[in-house]
């Protein structure tokens, strides 16, 4: 279902091109040093404001009822927190796939904050949105505020990256086998690597850091080993946050689509470009 006088909002996906995991706080979060880069793969938000202060979420999320759906938490918080009388219908067109490792809900749940803030005239600076977000997820202030970032604490503590030290925007091919990961499930295995020495931001730039969650889901999920392997014939083959997604860097969007001819049947595939600036930024700034 489309609707009618709807506003659409792109939400990007995003890699993590190394994670660390540098030590365990008292409560029980993980303590992460990672890159995050936007890829130009991005479900839409369609969003239509309505008068009578209801959240109504107009698109079906397998597996996920409404109270549950980040889409819909996200405009319930906003909502709250800034006192609006007004209310939204949700369509969601989901493209990135779920449990994956390229943050889909984390995103979706960022572009309803920002297209809701100001949808409804809210005012609040992306920082506030991002803070706000934070609630929600790890990884939702980085699509709030829209630059690929060092991020540390658990993901919340973000430093926008500019050439030189912004990844290359280059293209990749991104792999899904036919699993979904939990990401609680990986950060609660005992085997789990959890006391990674930190490095800087020179120091990623210079060894590209490793995915500390690799072991344990190659562990878990012999399908995520048997695609990094797979990959691994085409260059450096990485996991995305827990997975299950796995990609590579390629040379260029041909290059990508080769690989996809040499792909086993069972893997799904997604060419993707590497951006620096979320989609979501533009769609902010042309009002």
């Amino acid at each position: 279902m489309s609707l009618p006088h709807s506003s659409v909002w792109p939400a990007p996906a995003k890699l993590n091109l190394f994670l660390h995991i540098v030590g365990r706080r008292a409560d029980g979060y993980h303590e992460l040093q990672t890159v995050f880069q936007f890829i130009d793969l991005c479900d839409e938000i369609r969003i239509g404001p309505r008068s009578d202060g209801l959240i109504h979420r107009v698109s079906e999320l397998a597996g996920v009822p409404p109270e549950q759906d980040l889409v819909v938490r996200a405009a319930r918080a906003l909502q709250r927190a800034a006192g609006v009388a007004l209310g939204a219908d949700l369509e969601v067109i989901k493209r990135i796939p779920q449990g994956a490792g390229l943050g889909g809900g984390s995103s979706d749940a960022a572009t309803t904050l920002v297209a809701l803030n100001a949808l409804w005239n809210v005012g609040w600076p992306l920082e506030r949105l991002a803070t706000l977000g934070l609630s929600l997820g790890a990884d939702v202030p980085v699509f709030v505020m829209g630059r690929t970032a060092w991020a540390e604490g658990v993901g919340e503590r973000l430093t926008p990256l500019y050439p030189p030290e912004a990844p290359e925007e280059t293209n990749y091919l991104i792999i899904k086998p036919n699993v979904s990961i939990a990401t609680a499930a990986i950060f609660q295995d005992p085997e789990l690597t959890r006391n990674t020495p930190p490095i800087t931001i020179g120091g990623f730039l210079r060894s590209g850091g490793h995915n500390d969650c690799t072991a344990v889901v190659r562990r878990r999920y012999p399908q995520v080993g048997a695609a990094l392997d797979f990959l691994a014939q085409f260059g450096r083959a990485r996991l995305t946050g827990t997975g299950a997604c796995v990609f590579v860097a390629c040379a260029t969007m041909d290059g990508a689509r080769e690989i996809m001819r040499r792909m086993p049947p069972s893997l799904e595939a997604y060419p993707a470009r590497g951006m620096n600036d979320s989609p979501l930024l533009e769609k902010l700034a042309a009002g």
